[in-house]
């Protein structure tokens, strides 16, 4: 039995543990920190339950749905049965939605973007006209990665006012980089498969407990119950390779998953183990995420989320069931992401802009009482997906034997997500076990059940 170590317990980590448990391989998952989750963890605050971040995901996020029922907690998700956005403007009263219809795709979009009521007309034409245009560009193109997401926009037609709100409306959120700083590529990627490839594809999905519920606590019952040996505040900080394999703390492993972010991957990675050009990980580079928490005194938000335009705000959350808050009160999340500029903003700053917005975004909030406002930060939530950083996100299988790596920042074709996260660790997996098929008297063989590519 071939024995691996998964270092790292995020969602990459996680998946690739268990996959390769499955397998029938003997598995160590370290982890660093004291629990296990990575970027999608939870903190205990006042009695409240807190989400370091806001994440949803998708229909079309078919890996990490299948995660969730590996973890045995699909029924503490809920999915929208039909994708429904509400959108209001800082400025002016009224709802504007993104919903689909029953229609196939890429029509089933067409109404909505008809009468879409934070543009004009023209706006709303262009708008057409650039989807289907987005439907034609081909994401595997070393030329659409070089090209950024925002130039492409201008050049099909799209003025400042689309940009804002409505392809950065969901770009942001899912890139973490806005249009001008964006690759093409992962763009075209989130709009054919998230919005137009499928009808159902964009139905959007949340946590209906803490994200440490969700994943963390249900991850550490599932791999225990696979066997694998977890180990939490085992931060690693060497990889030698020795006699055709790979020893860690004086430990020996057939096969090693870094599932680690890249800077703490290439400061463990043996310099002829990924065909990169030098200071990639600084090359590639973050981007932070900074997230809001307001509690109001009393009901301010009547849906699950709203979006925003013409305000700072960018999407708002109803956290209160979630967290374990008083349903008398209202626990706000509000995400901003692609954050550079507030990232080190002081919280008493970021109340002075961020809850005006709130009363001007929600009418309920006009006269509502804030109760508690704080802040959290990710400096490096995700890798920042810049035109031409394709180039810099590396293979599962590196150039070593038995070294893979694993983390949404790697070649997945996806951006930073859950999503990005888990078909990363499905990809190490199917590395390892093609790997151990391979070698001299294995009678090992990856199945279809073993490995999801």
């Amino acid at each position: 039995m071939r024995r691996i170590a998964v270092v790292g317990g995020g969602l990459a980590g996680i998946t690739a543990a268990l996959q390769l448990a499955d397998a029938g391989c003997e598995v160590v998952l370290l982890e660093g920190r004291p629990k296990l989750g990575g970027l999608t963890h939870s903190f205990e605050r006042d009695g409240r339950w807190i989400d370091n971040g806001q994440h949803v995901f998708l229909r079309c996020c078919t890996s990490y749905l299948g995660l969730l029922d590996r973890l045995g907690v699909r029924d503490q998700v809920h999915l929208q049965p039909r994708l429904d956005v509400p959108v209001r403007s800082g400025r002016r009263g009224g709802v504007g939605r993104i919903r689909r219809n029953g229609m196939p795709a890429p029509l089933h979009l067409g109404p909505a973007l008809a009468t879409y009521r934070w543009l004009s007309v023209a706006e709303r034409v262009a708008a057409v006209r650039g989807a289907l245009a987005m439907g034609r560009v081909d994401r595997t193109a070393a030329e659409t990665d070089a090209q950024s997401f925002g130039s492409w926009l201008a050049a099909h037609g799209q003025d400042a006012r689309a940009v804002e709100a409505l392809w950065e409306l969901i770009g942001i959120a899912t890139l973490n980089a806005r249009a001008d700083d964006a690759s093409l590529a992962v763009a075209a990627t989130v709009f054919q498969v998230g919005l137009l490839e499928r009808s159902d594809a964009a139905d959007i999905g949340w946590s209906l407990v803490p994200l440490q519920q969700l994943h963390g606590e249900s991850a550490a019952r599932a791999l225990t119950a696979a066997g694998v040996a977890v180990r939490l505040r085992a931060r690693v900080r060497a990889l030698d390779a020795v006699d055709g394999a790979w020893a860690i703390e004086g430990e020996r492993y057939d096969d090693v998953v870094l599932a680690v972010p890249p800077a703490e991957a290439a400061s463990l990675l043996p310099d002829d183990a990924v065909d990169l050009p030098a200071g990639w990980a600084e090359a590639l580079g973050s981007s932070p995420i900074v997230n809001a928490h307001v509690v109001f005194d009393r009901v301010v938000l009547d849906e699950p989320f709203v979006a925003g335009v013409d305000s700072p705000l960018q999407w708002v959350f109803d956290r209160t069931v979630q967290s374990g808050s008083d349903p008398a009160e209202q626990y706000i999340a509000v995400s901003l992401s692609a954050a550079d500029a507030l990232i080190d903003t002081p919280v008493a700053e970021l109340r002075d802009v961020l809850v005006p917005a709130l009363r001007r975004l929600l009418p309920a909030a006009a006269d509502a009482r804030v109760k508690e406002f704080f802040v959290t930060r990710e400096r490096h939530a995700t890798f920042r997906p810049a035109p031409g950083s394709g180039r810099l996100r590396p293979d599962a299988t590196t150039a070593l034997p038995g070294l893979h790596l694993a983390g949404a920042w790697t070649a997945t074709g996806w951006p930073a997500t859950m999503e990005g996260a888990v078909r990363s660790g499905e990809a190490a997996a199917a590395s390892v076990l093609t790997r151990t098929a391979a070698s001299p008297g294995s009678s090992a063989q990856p199945s279809v059940g073993d490995v999801v590519l």
